[in-house]
């Protein structure tokens, strides 16, 4: 029997990857990898390793989540070590835990390795801290897709009012409307947003506005994207140190991919 870390291979910056994740990545048999990872993140594979293309875009799955779960457990059970290198962090809109499952229920040797996800160092590449004690005390991860039973109108109306900093995945496409579920649930239409594109990588764009008119000011921003609602967000115009040091060519353009 194998084994299988599901690895989190951080939001586009290689070197964000933790120690213990790119200790696996060298000692595994095989890599299932995802669209996000950072290719470069390969270079570090034994030159014997298989690689296994899961990526998922909006609408597209190269593989299903069905599939790539029995492959993990099939590999495994061939006495292959195994890594499954998902973008962020595999426990935060991932499917890590799916993944988990699957292994477990097949009595499957695995371990998690966590990432650093994207709704924490996209912000902060782009100069926004998701915390800070003069303007937000909480956060929350959002999905901005939910499932079909789940009531869209309560699921914005508990967060309208809730956590202070809003981090919002898979979002782009339904930002007019989840402004204005946010705008009608008591949320000002003066609060501050973010759009991060690419956040961490040497194309990262940043677009601010306001819940009012974010959806005009970002018509040109595409997926991957981070959305970032909040006070927190006004601090970018004094603390933006990422963006202004790419532009300037400072950031290695060789290590992303």
């Amino acid at each position: 029997m194998g084994k299988v870390y599901l690895v989190g291979a951080g939001p586009g910056d290689p070197d964000l990857i933790t120690v213990k994740g790119l200790k696996a990545i060298e000692q595994s048999d095989i890599i299932l990898y995802d669209r996000l990872v950072n290719k470069a993140l390969l270079d570090h594979a034994p030159k014997y390793a298989r690689f296994i293309y899961c990526g998922k875009s909006p609408n597209r799955h190269s593989l299903p989540q069905e599939e790539i779960n029995a492959l993990l457990v099939n590999l495994a059970k061939d006495g292959s070590t195994i890594t499954r290198l998902k973008g962020g962090d595999p426990f935060i809109f991932g499917r890590g835990g799916e993944e988990a499952e699957a292994l477990s229920a097949h009595d499957v040797q695995f371990e998690v390795v966590p990432g650093i996800t994207s709704g924490a160092a996209a912000p902060a590449y782009a100069g926004i801290p998701v915390t800070h004690r003069d303007y937000s005390s909480s956060v929350a991860f959002v999905s901005g897709v939910v499932k079909k039973s789940v009531d869209v109108e309560e699921y914005w109306k508990h967060l309208a009012l809730g956590p202070e900093t809003l981090c919002i995945y898979m979002g782009v496409k339904k930002l007019p409307e989840i402004c204005g579920l946010l705008i009608r649930h008591g949320r000002n239409i003066d609060t501050p947003v973010a759009l991060i594109h690419c956040g961490t990588s040497n194309t990262q764009k940043t677009v601010t506005g306001t819940l009012g008119n974010i959806v005009e000011l970002s018509k040109e921003i595409r997926n991957p994207a981070m959305i970032v609602i909040g006070e927190v967000v006004r601090l970018r115009d004094k603390i933006n140190w990422y963006e202004e040091t790419a532009f300037q060519g400072n950031i290695p353009e060789a290590i992303y991919q």
